[in-house]
């Protein structure tokens, strides 16, 4: 076999809570290549007192970057005609974004709606004890669907929705990459991984719960058949292929598409003892397992269990990640004041340590807003000085997510039994080297940073299972190990100095 015939070129569709891209990879048994085609925002919508993501203006996006894709990579390069509708290389699409979200379809299959944004506040406390009492307890949720309380979940989202005209009318319910994938190819389905996000599916039968759906007083049947990651789905449909120029032959892959499931396939891990961080908008730290770990004290430590790739168990917990970072410089920037990432960290890196920390979990840290201003309250409220520079707020954001690295992961190996060799964190964090560098020292572990685009590349990876050219999740992450850059921080300093910090705010 040629080397040409032994690759695929595919598009990688990944949608994040700030913005999303189109990706062209390249992947092959010994191949993995990524390049960006085009990235466009993703600009939540206040409208009244609801929070909306702007669906038709990312599918827009999604158009776009495909077009892009797809002049960009043709199968005859002495094709000039971009119109031409059957000369692109693109072999397949496949689509990955953030969870819990969702649109409904009427009987028509048309959108009621745009989605709501998991940050919009109407999932109330009342909502969420409504839904435990219609389950049987919060206890029996979580010994169904293993997932850690986070009260934007889609089960809360949708109690919240109960009696609203649009889930009256609704016959369809798509997670959002599910969405976009029914715009492109016309075929309904749920991919089981994001899906299984949802607080109604079962962790132990891998199925929807329709005892779930029912309790909360939901039709099972708006729950679309689901979908194992790793195939081959329907072309794109005629209009859609005319108009991006990726013609008929280009399929629909279906990945993991829950964006952290595609990052943590993307792991480039050799030692089963490792654990992982999966470092963006949040910090999702934890360790793999063959089976969901449903026992009491993982629901009272707050840890959740997502499908994975090839039946493994994303054991993890949700840390509030660099959105702290991002949504500080975003108030900066806004009042005039200077934001430029590489001088923040330059001066946190000399700010003194361990002056200021908070727990980054903290529910006051959720919303968008004056991330400074708690910081300062969090730490009148504990007896501790408020930072007084840019740099020193900074420092108390890295350091504190560190701490809270640490605490997960020990909790984590506690409750499974794992003896933790090595932390692999990936995405956009890994770039951030104070971060690698304090959580390896906070944890005493070494620390492998890398592949920042682990989604986008766990995103390719599953499209060259779809097509036969990578074999199982060991041979991805061999693939990952041997064609990416990585950097590896060992442990330094006094890991004391982390077990006093970590006692100030409960992160012991």
């Amino acid at each position: 076999m040629d080397e040409a015939s032994a690759t695929r070129t595919v598009a990688a569709v990944d949608l994040g809570a700030a913005s999303g891209r189109v990706m062209v990879g390249r992947v092959g048994p010994d191949t993995l290549e990524l390049t960006e085609a085009h990235r466009f925002p993703n600009r939540p919508v206040q409208v009244g007192t609801a929070l909306h993501w702007d669906v038709l203006a990312l599918y827009q996006g999604v158009l776009d970057g495909l077009r892009r894709a797809a002049a960009e990579h043709r199968a005859d390069s002495s094709v000039i005609d971009t119109s031409a509708v059957h000369s692109s290389a693109i072999d397949s699409v496949g689509i990955d974004s953030w969870a819990v979200d969702y649109g409904l379809l009427d009987a028509d299959g048309a959108l009621l709606g745009n989605p709501h944004h998991y940050r919009d506040p109407r999932t109330a406390p009342e909502v969420i004890e409504r839904v435990w009492h219609q389950v049987g307890g919060v206890e029996a949720l979580y010994r169904t669907t293993g997932l850690q309380h986070l009260p934007f979940n889609t089960v809360f989202q949708l109690a919240a929705a109960q009696g609203s005209a649009q889930l009256t009318a609704a016959r369809t319910l798509l997670l959002i990459p599910d969405l976009i994938a029914y715009w492109l190819t016309g075929t309904l389905g749920a991919e089981a991984t994001n899906a299984s996000t949802t607080g109604l599916f079962d962790a132990t039968t891998r199925t929807w719960s329709p005892r779930l759906a029912k309790a909360i007083g939901l039709d099972p049947a708006l729950l679309p058949p689901l979908r194992a990651p790793g195939t081959l789905a329907g072309p794109l449909l005629p209009e859609v292929a005319a108009d991006t120029g990726l013609g008929p032959n280009t399929r629909l892959a279906i990945v993991a598409s829950h964006d952290t499931a595609s990052a943590v396939a993307a792991v480039p891990a050799t030692d089963p003892e490792f654990a992982y961080i999966s470092c963006g908008t949040w910090s999702l730290a934890g360790v793999e397992l063959p089976a969901p770990a449903l026992a009491e004290d993982s629901r009272l430590a707050g840890f959740t269990n997502e499908l994975g790739v090839d039946g493994t168990v994303r054991y993890l917990r949700n840390v509030m990640g660099l959105w702290l970072l991002d949504e500080t410089r975003r108030h900066w920037q806004a009042r005039g004041l200077p934001a430029d990432l590489d001088a923040l960290l330059a001066q946190a890196a000399a700010a003194d340590p361990f002056t200021s920390l908070i727990d980054p979990n903290d529910p006051r840290f959720l919303p968008p807003g004056d991330i400074p201003g708690r910081i300062r309250r969090f730490c009148d409220d504990t007896g501790q000085p408020a930072p007084a520079t840019p740099g020193a707020v900074v420092r108390c954001i890295l350091e504190s997510l560190a701490l809270a690295h640490r605490h997960t992961l020990r909790q984590a190996a506690a409750r499974t039994g794992r003896t933790l060799t090595t932390v692999h964190l990936v995405g956009g964090g890994s770039n951030n080297a104070l971060l690698c560098q304090w959580t390896a020292d906070a944890l005493g572990l070494p620390v492998i940073a890398g592949p920042a685009e682990a989604t986008a590349l766990g995103n390719v990876l599953m499209q060259g299972r779809a097509h036969g050219l990578v074999a199982d999740l060991a041979a991805m992450r061999g693939l990952v190990a041997r064609t990416q850059p990585l950097r590896r921080h060992e442990p330094s300093g006094d890991i004391g100095t982390w077990d006093r910090a970590a006692r100030r705010v409960g992160l012991t």
